[in-house]
C-alpha cells in the first residue's frame, strides 16, 4: 500500500532528521518551527506552506531543491531515463514524440 504525499514527506523528513542526527526538538529550533509542527509533518498529520518547508530546509542545512530530490525518486528515475533517452533523438524524432504524446494526453 503506497502512502499518501503527507506521509510520504513526513517519513522524508524523519528520515533526513536522522541522517544528521537531529531531535525533533533541535530541528524546530534550527527551523525556527514548534516541536509540534515536526511531529505533525513527520506523521504527515499537516500539510506545511511553502514557508514551513523552506524553514525545514533550512533547519535540516539543504536547498529546497535537495529535500525535493530524493521524495518522488521512482518518478524522478523514470523521468530522467525518459530524458536521457530523448536527449539522444534527432530534432525529427522529437518533434514525433512531441506528437504522438499530446495525442495520448489529449482529452485527458
Amino acid at each position: 500500500m503506497r502512502l499518501n504525499v503527507g506521509k510520504r514527506f513526513g517519513v522524508h523528513v524523519r528520515a533526513l532528521r536522522h541522517a544528521r542526527q537531529f531531535t525533533q526538538e533541535g530541528l524546530a529550533e534550527r527551523s525556527e518551527l514548534s516541536v509540534d509542527a515536526v511531529r505533525r509533518i513527520e506523521r504527515g498529520a499537516f500539510s506545511p506552506s511553502l514557508e514551513t518547508v523552506n524553514k525545514l530546509a533550512t533547519g535540516l542545512d539543504v536547498s529546497l531543491r535537495t529535500l525535493f530530490n530524493d521524495f518522488d525518486r521512482d518518478r524522478r528515475d523514470q523521468v530522467a531515463e525518459l530524458c536521457d533517452y530523448l536527449g539522444k533523438r534527432n530534432r525529427n524524432e522529437l518533434r514525433m514524440v512531441w506528437r504522438v504524446i499530446r495525442a495520448m494526453f489529449e482529452g485527458v
